[in-house]
Formats: structure tokens, sequence, C-alpha cells
């Protein structure tokens, strides 16, 4: 396999891009390494965030690792579901996620059930627990996408843009190679490569406007939860623009429409339909932000 991965308009040269990192013989994936530093910071947040809003971090935090346990499993679960075909001759291979795999969506959607379960079993209000929650998703999420980055995966069709990246063909999933990327691959050094939209950088750079929104905005919610609707309608209207760029979708079985697209979507009218709805029932009422209640 070759390890490079290029950046041509940009200049930028990675000769040496491996997939995973050896010590004392034991080999661990860098996609694993980077979910786990992005678990870590995003508990940290989450407890920074429990104090603000006057809560016990120590609680939120129980609530943060089971959530993430479940997450995990929903965001597997998700992705074999809609990728079935890919795992049917080898079930035994639904288990391995070192080499991708996980879909956000599942894991969002896994793991609002598990924060409203668990946030009951601790008698936590769910509104208060959601709201810590909301700012912890996007830094899973930006760090989560550099690990697409050293899978080759998750990346768009071809671009000659400002960011097109170089990717060669030895070390990407033949079947998300397009005829239009063949038609526009090139020779390097006795190499072929693909040049695809950076799809995975882009939902990356798009997290960072988000995390940087919710903190500005996060002692302006009217109710417990509404800054986590603002996360759901955020991100889903960011991924809703990329997801279209993308060659490995999830599609509705039976047709050619993106499942996220239509999960974004959806997180895109709840976001703002249901924050609409919070502001309104909360109108009346005295307190201001929910982080001041």
């Amino acid at each position: 396999m070759d390890y490079n991965i290029n950046f041509p308009n940009l200049g930028i040269y990675l000769p040496h891009v491996g997939k995973n990192l050896s010590i004392g013989g034991f080999t661990i994936a860098y996609y694993g390494i980077v979910i786990a530093v992005g678990m870590l910071l995003a508990s940290q947040v989450v407890m920074w965030r429990a104090k603000e809003l006057g809560e016990n971090p120590d609680d939120y935090l129980d609530v943060f690792l089971v959530t993430i346990v479940v997450g995990i499993i929903g965001a597997r679960v998700y992705y074999v579901v809609f990728a079935w075909d890919a795992y049917k001759d080898d079930i035994l291979s639904v288990f391995n996620i070192r080499e991708g795999g996980l879909a956000i969506y599942g894991g969002i959607i896994f793991g609002i059930l598990a924060i409203y379960f668990m946030s009951r079993f601790k008698k936590i209000k769910p509104g208060k627990a959601f709201e810590a929650a909301a700012m912890a998703v996007p830094i899973g999420q930006i760090l989560g996408r550099w690990g697409n980055f050293f899978n080759r995966e998750a990346f768009g069709g071809y671009t000659d843009s400002l960011f097109a990246m170089q990717l060669p063909v030895s070390a990407v999933r033949q079947h998300e190679i397009t005829a239009e990327m063949w038609e526009h691959a090139a020779e390097l050094d006795g190499i072929t490569y693909i040049q695809v939209h950076p799809t995975f950088l882009y939902e990356s750079v798009w997290n960072v406007g988000v995390l940087i929104f919710l903190f500005l905005v996060r002692k302006k919610t009217k109710f417990d939860g509404e800054l986590f609707l603002w996360y759901l309608a955020a991100y889903g209207f960011g991924r809703f623009l990329i997801e279209p760029l993308r060659t490995d979708q999830l599609l509705v079985p039976g047709t050619a429409i993106p499942v996220s697209m239509i999960v974004a979507a959806v997180c895109v009218a709840c976001g703002i339909g249901f924050s609409i709805l919070g502001r309104k029932r909360a109108g009346g009422q005295s307190g201001g932000s929910a982080s001041q209640k």
C-alpha cells in the first residue's frame, strides 16, 4: 500500500501517513487514537458545563461514559444496517471497527436515548444533561473526522479546487472510486492517485464553527436543552450541504437517496422547530437562560 497524501493546489505533500502506530509489537489504529482523544476532551467539556450549570460534574461524567459506549454501538449499528451488503457474507467483520464504519448519526440517535434514560436514572433533569452535552458532541466530531483522514475514507468526488486531495488508488476502497475519479487519475512517480474533495476536512472545519457558535450563545438559551437543539440544527445544516459531495453515502434501501441528508434535514427542522416552541412556552417564565435557572 502507498501511504502518500497530497494537497497539490496547496503545495502540501505528506510522504508517509500511516494507518497504525506500533508500540512494542502491538498495533494501535490512529482512527482509534483520534476518537479516544476526542472522548477525553469531550468528557472535560461535559464536566465544565455541569459546573457552569450548577450541577454535580461526577453525575454528569457517569451519564457521559454510558452515552459514549451506547453511542459507539449505535454508530456501528446504523452503519452496518445501511451498508449490509458489505457485511452479510462475513458477519464477524461487523465487530471490526478499526478500519472505520461508524456513522455519526447513529451515534447521535443512540446517544440521545442514552442521555435521556441515564439522566432519569441519575435523577438529573434530562434538559440539563442535553445542555451539558451540546458542546461536547462537536468536539468529538472535530477530532473524529481526522480518523477518516488516516483511514482514507469519507472523501468526496473529483475536484480541482484549492483544497483538492490526492490519494493513492491502492489506499482506498475500490468501490468508492467513481468513473470521474478514474478519468482524472494522475500518475506520479509510478503511483496512481485519485483527486477528491476532502469532505472529512470540510466537516471538521464546519464543526469548529458550530462549537464556536455554541460557546458564544450558551448563556442565551431560554430553556434547558435548547443549546442541544441549536447543535442539531447547526450541524444538520452543514451535513446537508456536505453530504452530496461524498462517494461513500449510505443510501435508503432501493433508492439513490442518502440517508444522512434525510436525517440532517430532520435535525434542522426539529432543532429550529422545538427551539421556537420551547421559547414560546418559556416566554412567560422568569429566570432568563437555562444556565441561570
